[in-house]
């Protein structure tokens, strides 16, 4: 099953991140709870975590981009 995998919202006040830098690529396998991601709010940088284990299918967002809470950064396929 693929999983579109979204931002969460981080805080009661970020509507948008700032991508830091992926720490999964395109083929990599993942737990549920792994970071997935580093971000930067207008407050913190913090940790997207995988809500899903499976094997990256494919990244939706590039380091340096502007994302929207709720916006697709990546595909898991848990088989």
């Amino acid at each position: 099953m693929r999983h579109i995998i979204k931002l969460p919202k981080l805080g009661d006040t970020a509507e948008e991140v700032l991508v830091l830098e992926w720490n999964v690529a395109v083929g990599d396998n993942v737990a549920a709870g792994d970071a997935l991601m580093r971000v930067e709010t207008d407050k913190v940088e913090a940790d997207v975590p995988a809500p899903v284990g499976g094997v990256v299918a494919e990244l939706r967002v590039a380091v340096d981009d502007e994302v929207a809470v709720g916006a697709a950064l990546c595909v898991i396929d848990s088989g």
